[in-house]
């Protein structure tokens, strides 16, 4: 405890009119205009603290992690020193600032705190040249609702003063409570550096038979897994948990070290960012890989071979198999989301099953409130997030568990495991392509013709044909979610044109950052026929793109040739 008081000031400032949080309470910008532009930081940080009533901030307790990334320290020590002076009571951070999404939401949950900060910009790259955010976790554990974020933002535009301690400092490396005397403050200010992994991984060992994934790793039948954390937040995690824990080899996790710029390569699961682990296991030595975004809230898994399972089959072939997972087997399942552009291989199963499915919009703050009500027990983006009523975020190595142990418990490999369900199932092959880097102004006039287009009552039954392929229009609209827990619209998430054969085109903008803009092609069709099964999803789809391509005119009206990414 300090022998002098700590004294609390109130530091004048000017608002700034771009700090609407994006989605989930969350803003995300270049690191340099956090680092340049002055007070960016301080205020954000105050409309989002000064967003929740005073009477349920005044002495409650928020957890703070973050991804590791640059510039996470020093605003780790800002965000400290104003919720000390903010009237917080006491603060839950992860030892060195570490601490994964799904971590930070498990900690809320189980401590019952009033809510949470995460300093991330997922998988966006890091570094000075970076990218970073700061996102607002609620009492719930989940991400903030959009009432949330709207408030913070209308905050943040009349902003004119900000509370702060610029004196106190914090150790982050050393476990245990510090406790320090405030200025006019009855109560002691109390900061708890916690183990970044313990809480959460006591929470999975109730959820899972470790037994049976230890024996996978480690018996007489064992198979090699590789585990690449990105040099994200997931090292530790993935070290503590599937190497000291569950039995894998020391040798089986790679890029376990976090980096402030995560090596140099985005943090970013998917075959264009973790070639590395792909390279790996075509090798055909591992039987699973996975990788993980800096957060840890997204993953990927490979098979032997390198043999690929899109986000959306993953999510599907989890539902398929939760009774693997001895929390399942004691809850029940009582219903599954996705989000709009996720393939419909969900409701495949969930038709199976008998129970319902929800279709949101992209950000998982959508399926918090079904969850809180009791209406879904599993969810999932095809931008490899997946998870359950365990929590309220997406969780990765949660994702990766159930998977290990669908693979005990089946006895078979992942390839085999995903066949079978395109078998009983069917196969829908979906493809994603990204044009990132857009100027803003381009990728909005693109998306407003593209839904004047595709409204039009003409275009309705239009048909396409494309070499031998030929599709015609069933229906068309622009993607609008009534929530049935609260009843609350919103509106404008997304351009969707179904086709007779089921086939569907989404076109969506990504809100991801302000300073350019991401405009996403999806494309998905359909095939039950199992000697159909063998395709490349890009020869299969080609005809739909080929159609997106010539409605949209985004090659002409961008001079993009391509796009950035394909997933």
């Amino acid at each position: 405890m300090e022998g002098t008081p700590i004294p609390v000031l109130t530091v004048q400032t000017a608002p700034y009119e771009d700090q609407r949080p994006t989605g989930g309470g969350g803003l995300r910008r270049p690191t340099g205009l956090f680092e340049s532009q002055r007070n960016y930081l301080p205020n954000f940080v105050q409309s989002l603290l000064s967003s929740v009533d005073l009477r349920d901030r005044q002495g409650c307790t928020m957890v703070v992690g973050s991804d590791g990334r640059y510039f996470s320290k020093a605003a780790i020590e800002i965000i400290v020193q104003m919720a000390a002076a903010n009237g917080i009571g006491r603060l839950v951070i992860g030892q060195n600032g570490i601490l994964s999404t799904p971590a930070v939401s498990c900690i809320i949950r189980k401590i019952k705190a009033a809510g949470g900060i995460i300093l991330t910009a997922s998988h966006s790259p890091g570094g000075p040249g970076g990218e970073f955010g700061v996102k607002f976790e609620v009492a719930n554990g989940g991400p903030a609702p959009d009432t949330v974020s709207e408030k913070i933002y209308q905050i943040s535009k009349t902003l004119e003063e900000y509370a702060i301690c610029p004196d106190l400092r914090v150790d982050l490396s050393r476990l245990g409570r510090q406790e320090f005397d405030l200025e006019n403050k009855f109560k002691p200010f109390r900061v708890e550096i916690v183990d970044s992994v313990d809480i959460y991984l006591n929470l999975l060992r109730s959820i899972f038979d470790f037994n049976a994934i230890r024996s996978l790793l480690t018996g007489p039948n064992q198979i090699k897994i590789r585990i690449d954390a990105m040099n994200g937040v997931m090292g530790p995690y993935v070290r503590k948990i599937l190497c000291d824990e569950l039995g894998a080899p020391a040798n089986s996790a790679i890029n376990c070290i976090p980096l402030e710029d995560f090596g140099g390569q985005p943090p970013d699961p998917n075959l264009t960012y973790a070639a590395a682990l792909l390279e790996a296991m075509r090798g055909g030595e591992y039987g699973f890989g996975a990788a993980f975004d800096a957060d840890g809230d997204r993953y990927m898994i490979l098979g032997q071979n390198g043999f690929f399972v899109n986000a959306s089959d993953s999510l599907a072939i989890i539902a398929a198999n939760l009774s693997c997972i001895p929390y399942f087997r004691q809850m029940g399942v009582r219903g599954f989301g996705r989000s709009m552009p996720t393939s419909t291989a969900l409701d495949k199963v969930a038709k199976v099953m008998k129970v319902p499915v929800y279709e949101t919009p992209t950000g998982w703050r959508y399926f918090s409130n079904l969850m809180d009500s009791g209406r879904c027990s599993l969810c999932g983006e095809e931008s490899f997030g997946t998870g359950s009523d365990h929590l309220r975020e997406k969780d990765g190595l949660w994702a990766v568990l159930v998977w290990l142990s669908i693979l005990a418990a089946r006895k078979q490999s992942v390839e085999e495991i995903v066949r079978d369900h395109w078998t009983k199932f069917g196969r829908h092959y979906y493809c994603r392509f990204d044009y990132e880097g857009l100027e803003p102004r381009t990728a909005y006039f693109i998306m407003r013709d593209l839904e004047t287009l595709i409204t039009d009552k003409s275009f309705s039954n239009q048909q396409f044909a494309v070499g031998s392929n030929i599709y015609r229009v069933e229906r068309t609209d622009s993607f609008e979610y009534v929530d049935p827990v609260d009843g609350t619209v919103t509106k404008r998430q997304g351009l969707r044109i179904v086709f007779s054969d089921a086939s569907r085109l989404i076109f969506r903008m990504s809100a991801s950052s302000h300073v350019r803009a991401t405009l996403r092609i999806y494309a998905e069709s359909y095939e039950k026929d199992p000697s159909q099964h063998d395709k490349e999803p890009q020869a299969v789809l080609s005809p739909l793109i080929a159609i997106a391509l010539k409605i949209s005119q985004i090659h002409e009206r961008t001079g993009r040739k391509g796009p950035t990414v394909i997933t």
